[in-house]
């Protein structure tokens, strides 16, 4: 079955493409002058979106119709008004809505907020809600910015929204976007004056497992999972990782106790341990770690992985990919066990998307 790598650049998107996990090929690169933060697939209708951030233009969604051919864009609503001190300075995410709202989409973005389209990225609304929990001033900006980077939709519950706050948390909504619950019981923020405060942790990735109420979570501090729906937390890493500290996480799609994530050294030395690439894969939802280096470069790989670098696809057995900063893409076609270098030298990675057609 043919595979597109959707992924996201310093510079520009670019679409990859194979029909067997072994030979790729880049077949188009679009918006080549601006950065794109992520680009996804919407499986209702077969649209593309990219979150798309031009030093002259500003920030814009654009979507493709197409398989990447032709795009539009805007950025009509994406603002906080004219009487707000917040500005709408990246667009991070993009998360198509649930299927029963076929118009629906979500995005998060820099300074930390969270906007819907409901007519397929043409105008755009502030979920003014999140903004106005009254955890917000707990907010404050980590290395990359105040950004919201990360929005996930249950796919057994439409209305249920979970967004990560990089430094601010998790927060659940449970009534479409009209309420938040903050959710970060067990994660630290050592930091702050109070290392274990209700909101401010830095989030980097999250990503839903293929079970219910399970997710997976790498943090500024660690790597945890939730098994009641981010009510709470248990970390995960302390089990045999090399740090505590990385971006990207990816879940397998089938099997909810398998996860990959690519520790890097620390928040000071943000590359892969001994400067040798390597993803680390558990099998019983975190009590274990495999370290999987076959394929991947060992000596003077300096190398980083950013939040949304790291992706599986739908295929049996399941695909592995990792994008890096250097502009490589790193290929497993057995669910980690054996890697293969499928295309090098793009312009540093922000994001990687797998699909299957």
């Amino acid at each position: 079955m043919p595979i597109l790598l959707l992924v996201g650049t310093r510079n520009g998107g670019f679409i990859i493409r194979s029909p067997d996990r072994n030979s790729w090929q880049i077949t188009d690169h679009f918006f080549e002058s601006w950065s794109i933060q992520h680009v996804t697939y919407d499986r209702r209708d077969g649209s593309l979106y990219a979150a798309v951030n031009s030093h002259i233009y500003g920030p814009m969604v654009a979507r493709s119709i197409d398989l990447g051919k032709t795009w539009t864009h805007s950025s009509t609503g994406l603002t906080y008004g004219d009487g707000s001190r917040a500005r709408v300075k990246q667009v991070w995410q993009v998360c198509p809505g649930p299927p029963s709202r076929p118009g629906e989409l979500w995005v998060g973005v820099e300074d930390a907020g969270l906007f819907r389209s409901r007519d397929h990225g043409r105008t755009w609304e502030h979920v003014e809600s999140l903004r106005r929990h009254p955890t917000v001033s707990e907010w404050e900006p980590s290395g990359g910015g105040l950004i919201l980077a990360n929005v996930l939709i249950d796919p057994d519950d439409p209305d249920r929204i979970w967004v990560g706050v990089g430094a601010g948390g998790v927060y659940r909504s449970d009534d479409g976007g009209q309420t938040w619950k903050v959710l970060n019981r067990g994660i630290p923020a050592p930091w702050k004056p109070n290392p274990m405060p209700q909101a401010g942790q830095c989030v980097h990735k999250l990503r839903l497992a293929p079970k219910p109420g399970r997710l997976y979570h790498q943090n500024h501090v660690g790597m945890y999972r939730s098994d009641d729906y981010g009510e709470t937390w248990v970390d995960i890493g302390a089990n045999g990782l090399p740090s505590n500290f990385g971006f990207a996480a990816a879940v397998h799609p089938r099997d909810p106790d398998t996860a990959y994530f690519v520790p890097h050294i620390s928040d000071d030395r943000r590359y892969v341990p001994d400067a040798a690439m390597a993803v680390w894969r558990t099998r019983d939802g975190g009590k274990t770690w495999q370290k999987l280096t076959a394929g991947l470069p060992q000596d003077h790989a300096y190398l980083t992985v950013l939040r949304d670098g790291l992706a599986t696809d739908t295929l049996e057995p399941a695909g592995v990919y990792a994008g890096t900063s250097t502009g490589h893409i790193f290929v497993s076609a057995d669910e980690g066990d054996t890697w293969a270098l499928a295309v090098s030298f793009l312009p540093p990675i922000n994001s990687v998307e797998a699909v299957v057609l």
